[in-house]
């Protein structure tokens, strides 16, 4: 498999998915690549406008998008895909119409065969086996929270230290000490915004100045930079 799981789209000041274009390029090849874009995490904006906004992106580095809404069978355009790109937005939304669209097991099993998979934020959280460590609201329900189990262990993108200066509730390591209280076998690995995981075949590396901060019951929790070792995280 080829992944590029991204923490977050865009930094404070920058232009749209501008910090990760190259590190995407990189990925996708020196051959122009025209993927399919999932957009269903796109909730207060269309489809069309998500669209737009990445294919920008996307033709700045030499390749190309075509969202899945396009498509009348959802199914046979991951099928034929060349890559996979699925847009960050509501997780909960994204997981409910890929459930809906019969998309869990086609991307699956596409991505097992070697097709390339990028995605930011919620597309890096349904990279995951569920999408029970996602920071966003449940605005809806999907039929299950499995997610493409792409990877054996849980994403928490935009992981934060702390809370903002006079909010008084928990912060986001302590929701995590929650999850891995009742989910013990599980590792949680939360992303820093600027960060990103790159995995080929059994290799898994961080990109990113900013460390990853690892979490798993019972043990102490580690900050890990690029040049350590993220193995232990696909056993």
């Amino acid at each position: 498999m080829r992944l590029l799981l991204i923490s977050n789209s865009t930094n404070p000041g920058e232009p749209y998915l501008d910090y990760p274009k190259e590190n995407i390029r990189i990925f996708l090849g020196k051959k122009p690549v025209r993927t399919v874009f999932i957009p269903y995490a796109a909730v207060t904006f269309s489809y069309d406008d998500y669209e737009l906004k990445v294919r920008d992106r996307f033709r700045e580095i030499g390749h190309d998008i075509i969202s899945i809404h396009h498509y009348t069978n959802p199914v046979s355009a991951v099928q034929n895909a060349s890559a996979i790109v699925v847009g960050g937005g509501n997780t909960w939304a994204l997981l409910r119409l890929l459930r809906e669209n019969r998309l869990i097991d086609a991307v699956r099993r596409k991505v097992i065969k070697g097709t390339p998979y990028v995605g930011w934020s919620a597309g890096s959280n349904v990279a995951c086996p569920t999408i029970r460590t996602t920071n966003d609201m449940p605005i809806t329900e999907p039929s299950s929270f499995r997610a493409f189990s792409l990877i054996p262990f849980q994403i928490n993108p935009h992981f934060l230290d702390a809370n903002p200066a006079g909010h008084a509730g928990e912060t986001r390591e302590q929701r995590i000490e929650e999850f891995i209280e009742v989910n013990p076998d599980l590792w949680v690995a939360g992303l820093r915004e600027g960060t990103m995981f790159l995995i080929e075949e059994d290799k898994i590396r961080l990109i990113g100045p900013r460390k990853a901060r690892i979490f798993k019951k019972n043990h102490t929790p580690l900050e890990l930079g690029e040049n350590d070792d993220f193995g232990f995280l696909l056993k």
